[in-house]
């Protein structure tokens, strides 16, 4: 079947409903999506009941891992404005927890389901993925996931997600899988890190899992790694050999290059009575804070990006890996049930020879077995014993097929992991060994001239709709209108994003504003509290603060 069902089609409406309004670049997208939907449904890549545009996030999304009491939660309080997450020095909440706007000034906390079962948010259907690792488990989705609201307005447009203190040796392969499947999601990632444990030697489990196996990714640019609560230094005035540790400690597992903050909380440090050393710290973690607001605040940008990636990433993943995948199987189907239907009917044959060689039933090279007289001595009981014999081969020959079939499951299954895409290859091979297709026809089920071209036309809107992003966002020339009848929709959008950002700002972190002798100390601080700091952190975070969309 090439269409979706109706809750489907609901579902693609209200998202078509809700991007008129806030993005119509990503508006087209949807069309693409129900197009590339087609081709699955085709194929057996998807059943009717789902669609690619549901196996992604249309909210920009921004992801908070990190270490046991490494002030997550404290974070993401100073950064809405409210103390909506619970903090402390131990592990407060092991559950996700996915915050998101909302008008209302009471904050709500909602079950799990809520997220399991709205395919808008990040965790649609994450009960089934936890199933498969935990049996049971899928059952328990609200002890594993929660959504929360907030009032705040540096949340519109975006979801963050904070998630439990990290603790490799302890977490389950649930917990674990719902941590990759957020990663994988997210436009944006912070990972932080404990600067009161400066033994980061001791958490090799943990930086392996958070370090390690994120930096050779092809989307490693959105992991910011933060060392945080460095306040916490004060005492023993050395900063520098915290920071210089951490870095060593990363730089073992891979982390060589990128960014490396180090901040601390405005609203829940320790007093520093030291003037000098107290500008010293507040300038170093406000140059630092003002760089990671300043990504979260542009995660709008790279959610159009991503989504547009991903349906390009989708639609070629199917022509150069999941076609050739199919094509292979098929093949190496034909050839065991080749080799099977061999084996089995060339034992059935000497088996038969066997028998009736020492039965004595053959008079040269005629069969003289009185059964066989029999058989041959009425056209009709002759028809009745060929038709049997029919059936037998073909009941014979059909087990050898489904055997087949079976044999190569464990091997689909391994390449189904190599995919990115949510396609199901079990399902579109069992489609090509249905029991009326030939073991000689190699072309998958679904793949041919309409479905290359509808992929072609996919790549083919993929490039317009970067090249109306860019339009929207860049202007190379430097003339003319590059956003067209968006400009004054984007402009006051960024004029309200920039006095919402001022004002929380204002509200929050006092301590902004620098007198002349802080301002003649910032070189010294960017020389001995992080030596791999570029002079230029200031300017950059600046240029992101004016970047279009903030």
């Amino acid at each position: 079947m090439a269409r979706p069902d109706e809750l489907i089609n609901s579902r693609l409406k209200h998202l078509e409903s809700h991007l008129s309004q806030e993005n119509p670049v990503l508006l087209s997208t949807v069309q693409s999506f129900r197009e590339l939907d087609k081709v699955a449904y085709r194929m057996g890549l998807l059943e009717n009941t789902e669609s690619f545009a549901t196996h992604i996030p249309w909210w920009p999304l921004i992801s908070i891992l990190g270490t046991f009491s490494a002030g997550k939660s404290t974070f993401i309080n100073h950064y809405l404005g409210s103390p909506l997450q619970r903090s402390g020095n131990q592990a407060v909440d092991d559950r996700f927890t996915v915050i998101c706007y909302s008008n209302e000034e009471t904050p709500h906390a909602l079950p799990g389901v809520a997220l399991d079962s709205d395919p808008r948010f990040p965790f649609y259907k994450i009960s089934s993925d936890i199933e498969q690792v935990a049996e049971g488990e899928g059952s328990r989705i609200d002890a594993y996931l929660q959504l929360k609201s907030s009032p705040s307005e540096r949340l519109k447009g975006k979801i963050i997600i904070d998630s439990p203190g990290f603790d490799a040796d302890a977490q389950r392969t649930s917990t674990l899988r719902i941590t990759d499947h957020m990663i994988d999601l997210s436009d944006l990632v912070l990972v932080f890190f404990d600067a009161r444990h400066p033994e980061p030697g001791a958490m090799r489990d943990t930086l392996e899992h958070l370090v390690s196996k994120t930096i050779h990714r092809a989307d490693s640019g959105k992991f910011l790694y933060i060392l945080n609560q460095l306040d916490t230094t004060a005492n023993e005035n050395n900063p520098e050999d915290v920071i210089a540790a951490w870095q060593r400690a990363l730089g073992e597992h891979g982390l060589t290059a990128g960014r490396f903050y180090s901040i601390y909380s405005p609203t829940a440090s320790i007093k520093i009575e030291d003037d000098a050393m107290r500008a010293r710290y507040e300038m170093k973690r406000d140059l630092d804070l003002d760089e990671i607001h300043g990504r979260m605040a542009q995660v709008e940008i790279e959610r159009a990006y991503r989504i547009v990636s991903s349906l390009d990433n989708t639609a070629q993943e199917i022509e150069n890996k999941v076609v050739p995948v199919l094509k292979e199987a098929t093949r190496r189907w034909k050839t065991r049930v080749l080799w099977g239907d061999g084996i089995v009917f060339g034992l059935i044959a000497l088996l038969f020879l066997g028998y009736t060689i020492n039965a004595g039933q053959w008079g040269g090279l005629s069969l003289t077995a009185g059964w066989w007289t029999w058989v041959t001595s009425s056209s009709t009981y002759l028809l009745i014993f060929g038709l049997t014999l029919l059936v037998i081969a073909a009941l014979v020959h059909f087990g050898v097929r489904k055997l087949a079939a079976n044999s190569l499951s464990t091997w689909l299954a391994s390449k189904q992991k190599d995919l990115t895409s949510k396609v199901n290859l079990v399902g579109a091979f069992a489609r090509n060994t249905r029991p009326w297709r030939s073991i000689f026809s190699i072309k998958p089920v679904g793949w041919g001239r309409r479905s290359r071209k509808a992929l072609a036309n996919i790549l083919t809107a993929v490039d317009e709709y970067v090249q109306q992003l860019n339009d929207r966002f860049t202007n190379p020339s430097g003339t003319g209108n590059p956003l067209g009848e968006d400009a004054e929709t984007l402009a006051a959008s960024a004029a309200a994003g920039s006095r919402v950002e001022e004002n929380s700002t204002t509200a929050d972190v006092e301590v902004e504003t620098k007198t002349p002798a802080v301002e003649e100390k910032a070189a010294a601080v960017d020389a001995a509290a992080e030596p791999d700091t570029q002079a230029d952190s200031a300017t950059e975070a600046a240029t992101e603060a004016k970047a279009p969309g903030k």
